[in-house]
């Protein structure tokens, strides 16, 4: 069966971030996966110190993400960008954990659209050589995107469903053949 975890780069308690990702998730699972949201609050990630082999739940948390077939990143927009924790869980991540993996993105705002956020998680990702679906789905002016944990855009909720039904439908891609260029980025 195929895996899919989401990771949620929201902290609040009540996250739109974290809510869009179940129901990507909901979708993945109607889709014949099995899924799993990683919620970055429920692990003790430092902020990465590359001397230390593992700090905090780095080992759980990376291997959680190593062993999906495919994963959902989730994240609100903070000043143009994604969020600082996801940058952080994901710099504890690598090329075991990411290489030719099908990975989805999903991007929240308050305000307009979070493309640049999605922009940026797309280089980070397409840098360790995951396979990125050209899908994704922005949830601008989030808190009026939802009603009682649903969505109130039925166009919305479909793109979000759209996203979950992709990554379990492409997880087993067949990775690309190495390129030059990857050879060539090893990390610092």
């Amino acid at each position: 069966m195929t895996t899919v975890v989401a990771v949620s780069g929201s902290l609040r308690d009540r996250s739109y971030t974290r809510l869009a990702l179940r129901h990507a998730l909901a979708a993945a699972a109607d889709a014949g996966a099995d899924t799993e949201l990683l919620d970055l609050r429920a692990f003790d990630l430092p902020p990465l110190d590359p001397d230390m082999d593992e700090q905090g739940d780095s080992a759980a948390f990376t291997r959680r993400v190593r062993d999906a077939d495919a994963v959902l990143l989730g994240t609100p927009m903070y000043h143009g960008s994604y969020a600082g924790v996801l940058k952080n869980a994901l710099d504890h991540c690598g090329f075991d954990e990411f290489e030719g993996k099908t990975v989805g993105l999903l991007g929240v705002a308050g305000g307009a659209f979070p493309i640049t956020a999605l922009e940026h998680l797309r280089s980070v990702c397409r840098a360790l050589d995951a396979w990125v679906l050209p899908h994704q789905a922005a949830i601008p002016r989030a808190s009026a995107a939802f009603a009682d944990d649903a969505f109130v855009d039925d166009g919305l909720e479909e793109r979000v469903a759209t996203l979950g039904r992709r990554v379990v439908e492409y997880a087993t891609i067949e990775p690309d053949p190495r390129t030059f260029e990857s050879d060539q980025n090893v990390g610092g």
